[in-house]
């Protein structure tokens, strides 16, 4: 099987897609997989945590950082399609927790630190986070608020020139590793949806707490954990955008966020499939290949359609965030659909293994295992059909006003 996932789409999807330059980057991104992650991976799965070293190799060889500006020791390229690819390559060797941890940090946390630091931030935080040596994390979620970030009760009142940041905070990826955390909180609760605001904070800042490294079902490795802030002072120098706009810079980065959750779980299925194609045309039951028996034959047909029809939806969608014009809904039916894709594709992919797809010795049982959460984390499937249905209604009200 190769690293790439032993077959390539029909149509030649993904030859219209990628250029010759994207192809270069694939080469080396694989073979960084392969030094550096493909011996280690499944040990920091056991370990239950990815190393920072793994961070810094990461940084060291232009793996993460690539859309940072070249004088903050990055690449300057924010073409979407270049994430694509380190997820491909991580889903084909089944290093689901690491490419969680890479694509949290650049897709999801660093997005608000291009855009919302002021040049003092971004000389002091771009760097490092280019490098490996500084972990991004994002705390929005809480105990009693997930979906509903209007119900969060972590607050910061002011203080002088200062801001004193009260709360807890769940289910946070890169929680264990972060060096920066980009905490969201109420700063005023009469202002409705401007009552909100972003702030940094940083490993050492005094009143910063970690509490459990959470023990979930899959993604083993990913340190997702509980965060406390109690009576955190938090200075103005680390205010991240204008008080009272938190809310509003949330909802206008959520079409990467769940553009690159929709890319993690294509490229997911995609390797689950190419494993299972391998495995059922290698092995035999009946007298010949489990994959010449018409059942088979027929179930890697729904599969491989399936897969490769969410591929052209996904590709359109990243060209359309390369233009900034990806809008939130049709984002949202790219995280709805690919993820329960995943789920689908890969579950149907471990019943062709028979019991041996139940072994965690093989990649389909434990990418069976870490991805039942795509549907959940970055808003649910409930929650994606609600945006859908919100957007589709919006344009008959409009229609009506005619």
């Amino acid at each position: 099987m190769s690293q790439s996932g032993g077959r390539q789409p029909s149509l030649n999807l993904r030859g219209g897609f990628y250029t010759e330059d994207h192809e270069a980057y694939r080469a080396s991104v694989r073979e960084f997989v392969r030094r550096e992650v493909e011996p280690h991976h499944l040990d920091w799965e056991e370990e239950r945590l990815v190393p920072r070293s793994a961070w810094q190799a990461a940084g060291r060889n232009g793996i993460i950082g690539l859309a940072v500006p070249e004088e903050f020791g990055g690449g300057g390229e924010p073409d979407f399609r270049y994430p694509m690819i380190v997820a491909e390559e991580l889903a084909a060797i089944g290093a689901s927790s690491y490419c969680l941890g890479l694509r949290l940090q650049d897709d999801i946390v660093l997005p608000y630190l291009l855009d919302l630091c002021t040049d003092e931030q971004k000389q002091r935080w771009l760097p490092g986070a280019v490098s490996g040596d500084l972990v991004l994390a994002i705390a929005m979620t809480e105990p009693g608020a997930g979906s509903d970030l209007q119900g969060i009760r972590a607050t910061a009142v002011r203080d002088g020139d200062s801001w004193v940041l009260n709360g807890q905070k769940t289910f946070i990826t890169n929680g264990i590793n972060a060096d920066l955390v980009i905490v969201f909180a109420k700063t005023d609760p009469d202002a409705g949806s401007r009552g909100y605001s972003l702030f940094v904070v940083e490993r050492d800042d005094p009143g910063f707490s970690r509490g459990r490294k959470l023990d979930k079902v899959g993604l083993a490795g990913q340190d997702t954990a509980e965060l406390v802030f109690e009576d955190v002072r938090v200075r103005p120098e680390n205010v991240l955008g204008e008080i009272g706009q938190g809310l509003i810079y949330l909802m206008q980065r959520l079409p990467k966020e769940r553009l690159s959750l929709a890319a993690q779980a294509l490229a997911g299925a995609e390797a689950a499939l190419a494993w299972t194609e391998d495995y059922v045309f290698d092995r035999e039951a009946f007298g010949k290949r489990i994959g010449d028996l018409q059942a088979t034959r027929f179930e890697l047909a729904d599969i491989e359609t399936e897969v490769e029809m969410t591929r052209a939806y996904i590709q359109n969608a990243a060209l359309a965030l390369n233009e900034h014009t990806l809008t939130t809904a049709e984002a949202s039916k790219a995280k709805l659909w690919a993820t329960e894709m995943q789920v689908r594709v890969t579950s149907r992919c471990l019943q062709l293994f028979g019991g041996y797809g139940f072994m965690n010795e093989y990649p389909i049982g434990r990418a069976y295992r870490d991805c039942r959460v795509q549907t959940i984390y970055g808003g649910t499937s409930q929650i994606m059909k609600e945006i859908i249905g919100r957007d589709i209604a919006g344009r008959y009200a409009k229609d009506a006003t005619r």
